[in-house]
């Protein structure tokens, strides 16, 4: 694969993540677009380690300490989710306006 192919494939997963967390309401499906933002990123950032320092290792560090994040992100976001949800039976973010801090 090539670098543009990598990059276009990169803002393809981005722009469907965006258009994902802001058409939806399911506080589910907004964080499904925001973990597809996140993947478009990962991807973005190991084909630039991959194409422009391919010797160095830090560009590897970057990439699992990202990955790391996501699926630490993700775990306690549906774990408020859930807790939201056993509580108050509310799974859309149009009925979870009054949690406003």
């Amino acid at each position: 694969m090539t670098f543009e192919l990598l990059l276009v494939l990169a803002a393809g997963l981005f722009s469907t993540g965006l258009f994902g967390a802001l058409s939806q309401q399911s506080i589910v499906m907004i964080m499904m677009g925001i973990e597809l933002m996140i993947g478009g990123v990962v991807v973005a950032a190991a084909d630039f380690w991959y194409f422009l320092a391919p010797a160095a290792g830090s560009g590897q560090v970057v990439i699992v300490a990202a990955v790391v994040a996501m699926a630490v992100e993700m775990a306690m976001g549906f774990a408020v989710t859930t807790a939201i949800y056993r509580n108050r039976r509310v799974d859309t973010t149009d009925m979870a306006e009054d949690l406003k801090g």
